[in-house]
């Protein structure tokens, strides 16, 4: 079995060989890693998109809008990562967004996943049928078993900013804060007479 390390290393060397500059080398690198180790095929999709850029131009948007599209060409999913990372602030202020066309959109995942984190705020992201729940970078739920799951091309991704809300009741939050006023100390005299400074030696 390989190591996390070893996952790192080799895509990072493999994407950089196959004519990505080092800044997104180390980023893929990384992002392979923790595809692996959430069990989902980062090697897999990495080695067949490298297969088929090699030493061929790639896009990402020039900027992030609405609706993305780079028609007759597809996005690479590594330009369009750092593209939304560095548009984090737009991101989150469009809160609903969509990109036509990207070529093997599960080595996008981490990188939204990352995005998720950076703005604070659980992220909705559909690839095409498939759905995901993307949590500041902690876990990722979804409808979709991503074991030896390959997509060689998405017509639609979808980016749906979720608002923070409590998962629970302000009921509930009242029962427990009224449990919680039990290990409250009653304040007495004594214990305002030693908040006052009581145990200082007088100089004078």
């Amino acid at each position: 079995m390989r190591t996390s390390s070893e996952i790192e290393t080799i895509s990072k060397r493999a994407t950089k060989a196959a004519g990505f500059p080092w800044g997104i080398a180390e980023e893929v690198g990384k992002n392979i890693k923790s595809l692996e180790l959430l069990s989902i095929s980062g090697i897999e999709n990495l080695s067949l998109y490298l297969e088929q850029v090699k030493g061929k131009e790639t896009f990402g948007p020039k900027e992030i809008s609405i609706e993305n599209n780079i028609k007759p060409n597809s996005f690479c999913p590594f330009y369009t990562g750092s593209a939304l990372l560095d548009s984090a602030s737009k991101v989150e202020e469009i809160k609903n967004l969509t990109l036509h066309s990207i070529n093997f959109p599960i080595l996008l995942i981490p990188f939204i996943n990352r995005l998720s984190d950076r703005i604070g705020k659980k992220i909705k992201l559909q690839i095409d049928d498939h759905n995901f729940l993307l949590n500041l970078n902690k876990f990722i739920a979804t409808d979709t078993n991503l074991m030896g799951l390959i997509i060689e091309n998405a017509k639609i991704i979808k980016i749906e900013i979720q608002e923070n809300e409590d998962s629970f009741k302000d009921k509930v939050w009242d029962q427990l804060y009224e449990l919680s006023t039990e290990t409250f100390v009653e304040e007495t005299d004594r214990l305002k007479e030693n908040a006052a400074g009581a145990g200082l030696a007088d100089n004078d």
